[in-house]
């Protein structure tokens, strides 16, 4: 794995241009969510309406998950028309970035393969690429208050807007199953597609540039838990921050720990992913730890943790995928330990 490091370095640097320190461009993405906002609920009918446009304050929000599910809060993609369709997507182009809009419509795409591959499976969970629901909380304008949510199996993107200005963007949950789509699989989803392949490649990367003193600080345990912490709570638990610390690396460890953390990041638009960035600054990466569980190899269930102050990253790959390849099945988040929805955390 060692000859894939100048490759990895290389995206890096790519990466630090694009959502490093540089000068950025005038943006605002709660300015243009709520433009992209008003333009779909204009296209909805009264009764689409009644199901989309929920209370500011309905406990709904909070009810966030990405497992399969019969019911959800929202509207499906499947029941919108043709214009319907293209609103919908250009609110949830309005709340990316490209990176993060390309990952959450191939999430999309994947569920038509699971469907063929579990085809005939008594019990199965459902599969469909147009089973996604938006839902808004509160009337989108520049001066009150309002709320986002897009989400379906292995998808979940919530934010809060307020003043025009994104005030919250968490949780921000990706998956994908199968991890790599491989020759022979059907659904139409072309062989090689990869979508979370640089959280997993920069995260085996930077382990294996540890000693072995800093690898045994930095496991957890020996097996991978078999999912996410708190999955579906409202609120990141107050977890204490366990691992290898940001002190403890050489140079180049950080770049590539830095580097790994604004992949997360940089799902979102410029102006949020380098808020991100800069709040993690401000609180300081000297309080930034890295930890490790499982096996230190693909194809072997896998899991590690970033947290600091302001953020906590998760990411575990132990589940086979749909055609039974071991540990092709990953889970993904990025929580606010301070407060998800833009709710302030309440701490015991």
């Amino acid at each position: 794995m060692r000859r894939h490091l100048a490759y990895v370095l290389a995206v890096a640097a790519a990466l630090s241009a694009a959502v490093g320190w540089a000068v950025l461009r005038d943006a605002n993405t709660g300015a243009s969510m709520t433009v992209a906002a008003r333009a779909f609920v204009e296209t909805l009918s009264d009764e689409q309406k009644a199901s989309v446009v929920l209370a500011a304050d309905s406990p709904l929000r909070f009810d966030w998950h990405f497992i399969p599910k019969d019911q959800r809060k929202g509207l499906q993609i499947k029941h919108m028309n043709d214009a319907q369709r293209t609103a919908a997507l250009g609110l949830l182009r309005s709340a990316l970035s490209q990176s993060g809009y390309d990952k959450a419509t191939r999430i999309m795409s994947l569920e038509g393969l699971l469907h063929e591959l579990e085809k005939g499976r008594s019990g199965g969970a459902i599969r469909d690429p147009e089973r996604y629901y938006y839902t808004i909380f509160g009337e989108p304008n520049e001066l009150g208050r309002w709320a986002l949510s897009v989400e379906g199996h292995h998808l979940s993107l919530n934010f809060a807007v307020a003043q025009g200005r994104v005030i919250a963007s968490t949780p921000t949950f990706f998956a994908a199953n199968p991890h790599l789509v491989r020759d022979g699989m059907p659904g139409g989803v072309p062989v090689g597609t990869r979508v979370l392949a640089e959280e997993e490649l920069f995260a085996f990367q930077l382990l294996e540039s540890f000693s072995t003193q800093q690898r045994r600080r930095a496991t957890l345990a020996d097996k991978a838990p078999r999912d996410i912490r708190a999955a579906g709570e409202l609120q990141s638990p107050p977890y204490a921050a366990e691992g290898l610390p940001f002190t403890a690396l050489n140079g180049t460890q950080q770049q590539l720990l830095r580097q790994l953390i604004a992949i997360y990041a940089r799902n979102l638009p410029t102006d949020l992913a380098s808020a991100r960035l800069q709040a993690i600054e401000l609180a300081g990466y000297g309080q930034v730890y890295f930890g490790w569980a499982g096996a230190d190899q693909p194809g072997i269930g896998h899991y590690y943790r970033i947290q600091g102050p302001t953020f906590v990253i998760e990411f575990v790959n132990v589940q086979p995928d749909a055609a039974g390849n071991p540990a092709s099945h990953i889970h993904s988040v990025w929580r606010d330990p301070t407060g998800d929805f833009g709710v302030t955390a309440r701490r015991s």
